[in-house]
Formats: C-alpha cells, sequence, structure tokens
C-alpha cells in the first residue's frame, strides 16, 4: 500500500497494490484466462471453478456472508442481471464484494487498450466498483454465473480476533 494511504485516518484500501501488480503481470504475460480475485478470507465450493470458465466477459455471483444481509447477489430475472442485493448499494454502478465477479482476459486486454492503463483504485469500499467501471460492461450484460446466482458457492468467511474478559 503507498505511504500515503497507510499514514491516513480511517479505512483502507487494502489489497488494492498487490490486485494491481497482479493485473499488469496479467496484462503483460497472458492472452486467454479468467481473473478472479481469491482471498485468504473466503471459503470457495469447488463447483465455483468450474463455473468461472464460463466467464466470457464479466460474470458476477453471489456471496455468502457478507454485510448485515448475510448475501451480496446480482438480482436475475430471465437470465438477465436486474439490479443488486446488497447491504451496502451506496453510489455503487456495481454493489458487489470482491469474491463475487470474474473477468475475462480478453476484456482485461481490451479495457487497458482503450484506457491506457488498467488499476483498481485505491478507494476504500470502491475497490469493485471502480474497477469494474473501468471495463466498459454495463451491469444487465453481464453474465450470471451459479444457476442464474440461485446458488452460492463462495462465502466471506473472516477470521476475525474477539477480546473477552477473564
Amino acid at each position: 500500500m503507498p505511504a500515503k494511504y497507510r499514514a491516513s485516518k480511517g479505512a483502507k484500501p487494502r489489497g488494492v497494490a498487490n490486485r494491481n501488480l497482479g493485473l499488469e503481470w496479467v496484462i503483460e504475460n497472458s492472452d486467454e484466462g479468467v481473473v478472479y480475485f481469491a482471498d485468504d478470507d473466503n471459503t470457495y465450493d469447488i463447483r465455483l471453478f468450474e463455473e468461472l470458465r464460463k466467464t466470457r466477459a464479466l460474470s458476477l455471483f453471489p456471496v455468502g456472508l457478507v454485510t448485515k444481509t448475510g448475501i451480496s447477489s446480482p438480482i436475475v430475472k430471465n437470465g438477465k442481471i436486474v439490479g443488486f442485493f446488497d447491504g451496502w448499494i451506496a453510489n455503487r454502478r456495481f454493489p458487489v464484494d470482491m469474491a463475487g465477479f470474474a473477468v475475462n482476459i480478453k476484456t482485461i486486454k481490451q479495457a487497458h487498450l482503450k484506457l491506457g492503463k488498467l488499476e483498481m483504485p485505491f478507494t476504500p469500499g470502491y475497490e469493485e466498483d471502480g474497477f469494474l467501471r473501468q471495463l466498459g460492461i454495463d451491469p444487465k450484460d453481464a453474465e450470471p454465473l451459479c444457476s442464474n446466482c440461485s446458488q452460492v458457492l463462495v462465502w466471506h468467511t473472516q477470521v476475525r480476533t474477539v477480546v473477552t474478559k477473564p
């Protein structure tokens, strides 16, 4: 994380520098495949990785155990994404969890060529939205995976230290 963000007060944009380095490597070294930002505080059903292979441009899917709602998910009607269910929609065009999307490398490379640069922003709470907006894909045109977003195959199982009094 750049020093100016480490020194700032409040929420920190965690993992962004690592993701940006990963994107840079993919752009320079890969021509096909799918990028998924897996994390050590998530739990994955092995079937998720079969689903990810289906990503042609941008795919979205539910993530369990996030926010006060317990789930973050695209809302799908007749096979198309029509909205989002998430505990924090805010002013995000893509109100999704980091574990709730995958991008085809061809899509990443097209966006990079068009923009000259493709990075996840160092903006706490808006990392996913800021990155996905750069792809030039409308949320309704994203591909709903996991049986039209009816199955949860990834859970945000973040471990936190609980302090108890003796």
